[in-house]
């Protein structure tokens, strides 16, 4: 598949890579061994063979694609410029030398280059593994009323699709059509976000290994040694021991009401998968008079896929199940990451790990 992706001039102008087949082997290879992870090559997206016809991907999804791809995230992939495309390219620039502008620049271009093989979008068919769910349709989106489910998980094939390609369901339908038929073995247009190879999956915990398969995360992440949450800019800053930038995710902090704990503190422990206990008396907008209760994990509890603990009672740094609110809507204290930021931040920190938050 070969697919332009043709950019205005504050834009790059990338091709996608063409693929070459692989060479005879002159001589068989003796088998090998199943993999203890052969189980999850059934949630891998198959490429679909096709050219694109005249299809022309969103101006900046070959950007956002990349960055995601690099730790530099913009939250959901929508090819539409926006705020948290200028703070993931501030950080790409940071992480890089380059002078911080937010902006597409020509030294900024030069820089990306490097991926300029990373189509903006691939063809993939559906895998009946990922297809079956399991699916909640009728989960409520009230705390309360989804401590009766065992299972917090996708509503449909449409939600679980848009997170394992870091998007949203209207930009599946932006790429697809209004009226595509999402099913086993369909054919659709998705943001370029890559398969993790199950031969990479290591010790599994709670079902982690299944999540990061279906959030597109591969576990193999660079080792943070120290966090920081920046509250004027909205955003969670992931270095190196060297003090290099490795990591940028948008993220949502605090409100009027639960502002943002600033100091410095430590993480203190990963959940993965977590439970959730919702004490009503921990939020300000809910009446004290209503009963606590134990939420079951999945992608849509209140936490998401991740709670990173913090040395500040009752805080953490966690998952959410409205990705697309990330930047936009205030959080009860917390720091709020979309679920495949979380998950990419779990698989970066450990217990002693500083937590800095700053103004």
């Amino acid at each position: 598949m070969k697919i332009r992706a043709c950019f205005p001039a504050a834009a790059l102008c990338l091709l996608a890579a063409c693929q070459s087949p692989n060479e005879t082997q002159s001589q068989q290879k003796p088998p090998e061994q199943a993999s203890p992870n052969a189980q999850y090559e059934a949630l891998r997206f198959a490429d679909a063979k096709g050219d694109g016809g005249d299809f022309r991907p969103p101006d900046m999804m070959q950007v956002e694609v990349i960055l995601d791809r690099l730790g530099f995230s913009s939250g959901v992939i929508d090819g539409k410029a926006t705020p948290l495309d200028t703070l993931a390219l501030r950080g790409f620039q940071t992480a890089h030398k380059l002078q911080p502008t937010g902006k597409l620049d020509e030294a900024t271009k030069a820089a990306l280059l490097r991926w300029k093989d990373v189509a903006p979008v691939r063809l993939v068919t559906i895998p009946a593994e990922f297809a079956k769910g399991p699916f909640v349709p009728d989960l409520p989106r009230q705390n309360a009323a989804q401590a009766k489910f065992d299972h917090l998980g996708y509503r449909d094939l449409m939600e679980a699709l848009a997170e394992r390609f870091h998007t949203t369901p209207e930009t599946l339908k932006a790429l697809n059509g209004p009226d595509v038929k999402l099913a086993a073995g369909t054919v659709i247009r998705v943001p370029n976000i890559a398969d993790v190879d199950p031969a990479m999956l290591g010790e599994d915990q709670r079902g982690w290994n299944r999540t990061l398969m279906t959030l597109g995360v591969p576990p193999d992440q660079p080792a943070a040694a120290r966090v920081v949450v920046d509250k004027s800019e909205g955003v969670l800053r992931a270095y190196a021991e060297d003090g290099a930038l490795i990591a940028q995710f948008p993220a949502t902090m605090g409100s009027k009401h639960d502002p943002l704990p600033i100091g410095k503190w430590t993480i203190q422990g990963v959940s993965r998968n977590p439970d959730f206990h919702y004490n009503p008396k921990l939020f300000w907008d809910v009446s004290d008079k209503a009963k606590d209760h134990l939420l079951q994990p999945g992608p849509n509890s209140p936490v998401g896929v991740a709670w990173l603990d913090l040395s500040k009672e009752h805080y953490g740094i966690h998952g959410t199940a409205e990705p697309a609110s990330i930047g936009t809507a205030e959080s009860h204290g917390c720091v709020r990451l979309t679920n495949w930021d979380a998950a990419r931040l779990a698989q970066m920190v450990k217990p002693g790990t500083p937590a800095i938050f700053q103004e």
